[in-house]
């Protein structure tokens, strides 16, 4: 007799601050890739995840989304989260004690392989293989950080990985986050539908993608590439490979070498 199909249709329980209802309107659902955020604007999510295809592949189950709010962690009457930094010096820094509890409660009851990271502009680098190694995960829990960042204890406590979006500064990690789930969650089994684009697009094969052009067939007075409309397939993938060859060696030497010195 074989095995049942795994469903995403069962709810699982876990405890929480706030009444279900009251955080969401879909259910937990067990075995969904699951994106956790840590944030003091639990608000801001979905945002732009809730549109196009991840948004319909979040209301169709096929992933989910948690927030924990960090304000009810904090500290006193004003559930202070952050205070000043130690040895002096500008802006505030988020209390280790208040990351602990609000990481505590989201990690509770969290099962598999599931990365804890922490969005911060001296991190890793987020790279297209990243994005791939967590869609393989179970899910993925991010700590979005605000003001001078995070208490360094709870980095080395809780083994925390710092990845960054880019070589620039955000005012927090939400934008961050919103990103790194979008690239993760479309390389989701079924998500995109068509398994090829993934395979063809930038970073996927070690290069940036070729041109890309569609009807109508003259704009401008700019015409398609002929060979794109000659039928003959085998000729239009060389011409889709020395593109993205020319674009990559153009645009990212740092790529390039790499591509170069893959063998």
């Amino acid at each position: 007799m074989s095995s049942p199909n795994k469903s995403h249709g069962r709810k699982s329980i876990s405890v929480s601050l706030k009444p279900r209802e009251l955080m969401t309107h879909n259910p937990t659902l067990a075995n969904a890739w699951t994106a956790r955020i840590i944030t003091l604007f639990p608000q801001a999510f979905p945002g732009v995840l809730g549109e196009s295809l991840t948004g319909k592949a979040l209301k169709d189950g096929k992933w989910q989304l948690e927030t924990t709010d960090l304000r009810p962690f904090g500290e006193g009457k004003h559930r202070n989260v952050d205070d000043t930094p130690a040895g002096g010096g500008a802006g505030m820094v988020l209390r280790p004690d208040v990351l602990g509890k609000a990481i505590d409660h989201t990690l509770r009851g969290v099962r598999g392989t599931n990365p804890l990271v922490y969005l911060s502009p001296r991190g890793v680098p987020f790279s297209q293989a990243m994005a791939r190694h967590w869609s393989q995960c179970d899910g993925v829990t991010m700590l979005c950080g605000r003001f001078e960042g995070v208490d360094q204890r709870v980095l080395d406590h809780y083994n925390i990985q710092e990845v960054s979006l880019g070589d620039f500064v955000l005012t927090g990690g939400e934008i961050a986050a919103q990103a790194m789930i979008d690239a993760t969650v479309r390389l989701l089994p079924s998500v995109l539908g068509n398994a090829d684009s993934i395979e063809d697009e930038s970073h996927s094969k070690g290069l940036l993608e070729h041109p890309q052009y569609t009807r109508p067939a003259e704009w401008m007075g700019r015409e398609i590439p002929e060979v794109l409309t000659s039928g003959n397939h085998g000729k239009v993938a060389e011409w889709r490979q020395k593109m993205a060859e020319e674009i990559t060696k153009e645009r990212r030497p740092d790529m390039w070498e790499k591509w170069l010195d893959r063998d």
